[in-house]
């Protein structure tokens, strides 16, 4: 291998969703050239990893696409045909045993269990699941960390103490989603043109086209005059075709010279600025408020001080959003599944500058600030 005839040192990034790939690929950029890195996302394409890092591993995809927010999404993954990449998965984890001089688990303790199982041992873990306001963690989760696991970087303190107590090193530095809020070459603010602006972010999973057919409805109920400026964030993963045509949008072929700009979508009466989900920290930087079904970035707008408005329908695993609920409190305005309901929370927030302003506080205060990411990195080159 190039990197063993080099002598660098050889890290493997495991993470599992696309918020999870983003973050380990953010903590990936930030390493130095001594090291040779490789990714194993376990769902998904891997796109966040372009241009930081070469993938390996087998590629997978269920129904759910690792969203455990839905009832009955494990049921569903199963029934079409889910378990068989559990086997490609651990046989190709089986076969790198040995081969990295750091293994790195971004996300849940899928990819904990997954490294054990295999014989992966002196794992560091980031978790970014787990928000230690509701479920701490549960005893076969435990002893997995402990047998597994060298450094776990935890969300919250009260996550980091159950670990310590059962003598894992486990530290709570910040939140590493703080530091991983994605920003490219796209002017947000130039396309400003009315008093307050919303970004929209409807997810990167199966359900995105119908998040957003909802938003825009929300957003078409608005009295002209309070109609805001609007910019979408789109996943790597999602067809900006199929989002006009849930919507009755047509997308505009004029693009700027600057790389994350994918135009817009228009009736002539709405327009929706289109940016690659890699410049999303721009479009948060130039908006007041967020319509968020994502998961991650629904923590960094609001760590960042951005009122949400999520909306919650039947198929929703109400255990993890209530889970959720309980760190963001009024931070994120919940309401049902329905146009009306959502125009009605957003009118809400456009017409009162003092409780976006209270709100933004609360989001901050609740999800913490920047800073884990050089507590990683220093802990992954120590």
């Amino acid at each position: 291998m190039e990197a063993e005839a080099s002598g660098r040192s050889r890290f493997l990034f495991i993470s599992n969703g696309h918020g999870e790939d983003a973050i380990a690929a953010a903590v990936a950029a930030r390493l130095p050239d001594t090291v040779a890195v490789e990714a194993y996302p376990m769902i998904g394409s891997g796109n966040a990893y372009a241009g930081v890092c070469p993938i390996v591993g087998p590629r997978a995809t269920l129904a759910s696409e690792g969203w455990r927010n839905v009832k009955g999404s494990l049921r569903r993954d199963i029934a079409t045909g889910g378990l068989a990449t559990v086997p490609p998965a651990l046989d190709f984890l089986r076969k790198v045993k040995g081969k990295y001089d750091r293994v790195v688990v971004v996300g849940d303790m899928v990819g904990v269990f997954a490294c054990y199982f295999s014989g992966h041992r002196g794992l560091t873990y980031l978790d970014v699941y787990k928000t230690g306001a509701a479920r701490l963690y549960a005893a076969p989760e435990r002893w997995a960390i402990k047998q597994a696991c060298k450094t776990v970087f935890c969300r919250a303190d009260n996550l980091a103490r159950t670990l310590e107590h059962i003598g894992v090193d486990a530290r709570s530095a910040g939140n590493v989603m703080m530091d991983a809020i994605p920003y490219g070459d796209y002017d947000a603010r130039a396309r400003r043109s009315r008093a307050l602006a919303v970004t929209l972010l409807p997810g990167s999973r199966a359900l995105t086209s119908e998040s957003f057919a909802l938003q825009v409805d929300a957003l078409r109920s608005l009295p002209a005059e309070m109609r805001p400026d609007v910019f979408l964030a789109v996943a790597g993963s999602v067809s900006v075709d199929e989002l006009a045509r849930k919507t009755g949008l047509k997308r505009t072929p004029m693009l700027s010279a600057e790389p994350s700009d994918l135009g817009e979508l228009s009736d002539g009466d709405l327009t929706i600025h289109m940016a690659r989900g890699g410049a999303m920290g721009n479009l948060l930087a130039a908006s007041d408020v967020v319509l968020s079904q994502a998961g991650t970035a629904t923590v960094q707008a609001l760590g960042l001080g951005k009122p949400a408005i999520t909306f919650v329908n039947p198929r929703d695993r109400r255990s993890r959003f209530t889970d959720e609920q309980m760190l963001f409190g009024e931070a994120r305005t919940v309401v049902n599944a329905e146009a009306p309901a959502i125009g009605a929370a957003l009118r809400k927030l456009l017409s009162d500058d003092e409780e976006r302003r209270r709100l933004g506080n609360i989001g901050r205060q609740r999800i913490g600030g920047p800073g884990a990411m050089h507590a990683i990195i220093d802990a992954l080159m120590g």
